[in-house]
């Protein structure tokens, strides 16, 4: 279709020059006052003119369905990647295998994290502040480990201190500990009452 276009821009050229030559033709036979062959002259100029305006409206036509093929294309192209699409995602439902497999794994999520809160609170009910404050201290050494703030085998000398000293610091952390304790299974369990 491109090819067939360009022709009839070719073809166009070619009635343009003609068109202007038997102009010519009309004025040169004036001239020389050759009426007839003037009016001949200018009758196939307008048959030149009249292809001229066919030719326009072919190639206005050709472009059209030009444009037509392109757009129908790159309709095609869409098509086809919406159907890649839908089918990718076909298969990544398929792989999840569901609503009622992801329901299923939300369920059990939620059932291990409740198991887990029983066991915390089973365990945290029958150890005292003391054992409590061990392993809060064990888990913030093993916390310094994994951060390498502090080696296991590595000694560690205490620097001298600068200032007046505090009563205790290490009592000072478990009272804390103790409260936030206290908060939290208050919070937990606000019905059963706290002994001493």
């Amino acid at each position: 279709m491109k090819n067939q276009r360009d022709k009839l821009h070719q073809y166009q050229k070619r009635v343009t020059v003609i068109t202007d030559r038997e102009t010519q033709i009309a004025k040169e036979c004036l001239a020389r006052g050759d009426r007839s062959k003037a009016l001949l002259a200018l009758r196939r100029k307008k048959f030149q003119q009249s292809l001229l305006a066919k030719t326009d409206a072919q190639l206005e036509t050709l472009e059209q369905l030009t444009s037509n093929v392109e757009f129908a294309l790159v309709q095609k192209d869409v098509l086809y990647g919406l159907q890649q699409g839908t089918a990718v995602l076909k298969q990544i439902h398929t792989e999840m295998g569901g609503i009622e497999h992801v329901e299923k794994l939300m369920g059990e999520n939620e059932d291990a994290r409740a198991y887990q809160r029983e066991i915390s609170e089973m365990l945290g009910g029958k150890m005292s502040n003391q054992e409590e404050d061990e392993v809060e201290d064990e888990l913030e050494a093993l916390q310094e480990q994994a951060q390498g703030l502090k080696q296991p085998d590595a000694v560690s000398y205490p620097t001298a201190p600068n200032t007046t000293l505090k009563a205790k610091p290490d009592e000072d952390k478990r009272k804390a500990r103790a409260r936030e304790r206290a908060k939290e299974q208050g919070q937990a369990q606000p019905a059963e009452p706290m002994l001493a």
